[in-house]
């Protein structure tokens, strides 16, 4: 299993709204990527904003990386001071109930 973590700094108050495009326009779109397991977005607080996809490989992660790049650039740029942070690799360690 791979992840893919990406970490914004969201214009001030955005995250409520960014959430829920996010969850209305780019969900639909991720969830139906070749290997796709999990989609996540975490509100970190002030004004930063997380997601995290997982996939069953390494390229279905990758893939997510572009995917996402060219949603937010498409739909929701103006949200974000800069770029976001990417850590992405091999998950090591899970569990679910």
């Amino acid at each position: 299993m791979f992840a893919s973590i990406r970490r914004y700094k969201t214009s001030p108050g955005k995250a409520t709204e960014l959430a829920q495009r996010v969850k209305q326009g780019f969900v639909p779109l991720v969830s139906r990527a070749p290997g796709f397991v999990a989609y996540y977005v975490v509100d970190a607080g002030n004004d930063v904003v997380a997601s995290v996809s997982v996939f069953q490989d390494q390229a279905g992660a990758e893939e997510s990386n572009r995917m996402a790049a060219d949603w937010v650039k498409e739909n929701i740029a103006s949200f974000f001071d800069g770029l976001p942070e990417i850590t992405a690799g091999e998950v090591t360690v899970h569990q679910t109930s």
